[in-house]
């Protein structure tokens, strides 16, 4: 009998243990199932098409997260294509921002993908020198404004498109803020730092070390309270290829990026 009893009362105990273990069990799940959320969030590229100022088709990829409209126009450097953001976009996308990189007409390819908007330019006889390509930016914003609707964009340039993101950054009321990879006096019919004197919202550049110096002078007649400029302690590189991950000290690059995007998402 006594062992009957100790028997029973070890069954009651194994019972007990197993209810709360599913218990436990079951909100570990949930928990998980949560944080998966937050790593892998719903992530959608899609090719999209729309035409610049000339009818030229303008091809960009669309990065959208967990349905978020794009805020984000990511804009290459020379003799690049839109694949120069292939892995910056994904990894925006991991921090919740949706974005759409475009192929300009003045470019090439880089991360095996090729510049379709150059090539049909091309075909066109259409010209494609730096300068030529402010149409294909300028058509991107009004394209992204529409599709967002009415929301104000973040214009993000590389080397030349740094440049022109800045110029139309200054007179756009569609852009919200420029960020700047590595811009510069790249024009010979204009002079840059006069005519982004009167930027008046938040930027952000960037370049490498070697590049900062020049950087400073060009955007040195800019309201200081509206700028941001990063310098790197390593050499660095130029343009965006800064927040590729085999580029040397990326990851202090993506920590001022973020924290610029973060306070300009903030300010409303």
């Amino acid at each position: 009998m006594r062992y009957l009893l100790i028997a029973i009362s070890l069954i009651l105990i194994s019972c007990d243990l197993s209810n709360k273990k599913s218990e436990v069990d079951s909100q570990a799940m949930v928990i998980s199932e949560d944080l998966d959320t937050l790593k892998i969030p719903n992530i959608f590229v899609v090719k999209t098409i729309f035409y610049s100022k000339d009818s030229l088709p303008i091809s960009g990829d669309l990065y959208e997260v967990n349905n978020k409209k794009p805020t984000l126009l990511l804009c290459h450097q020379a003799g690049y294509s839109r694949g120069e953001y292939k892995e910056i976009a994904r990894k925006l996308c991991n921090y919740g921002f949706s974005s759409i990189a475009i192929d300009q007409r003045s470019g090439g390819e880089v991360n095996g993908i090729k510049n379709q908007t150059a090539a049909k330019a091309k075909e066109k006889k259409l010209p494609t020198n730096y300068l030529d390509a402010k149409q294909d930016i300028e058509a991107a914003i009004d394209y992204m404004y529409e599709m967002n609707g009415g929301q104000q964009i973040i214009l993000v340039g590389s080397s030349y498109s740094a440049t022109l993101a800045l110029l139309i950054g200054t007179n756009s009321e569609k852009v919200k803020s420029v960020v700047a990879f590595s811009p510069g006096e790249y024009f010979k019919t204009i002079n840059v730092q006069n005519s982004i004197e009167n930027i008046s919202k938040p930027v952000f550049v960037a370049s490498s070390k070697k590049e900062a110096v020049a950087l400073e002078e060009l955007v040195s007649l800019i309201d200081k309270k509206n700028l941001t400029h990063f310098i790197p302690t390593n050499d660095g590189i130029h343009g965006a290829k800064a927040l590729w991950d085999s580029t040397d000290g990326n990851e202090a690059y993506w920590n001022a990026f973020l924290k610029f995007l973060l306070k300009t998402k903030s300010n409303k």
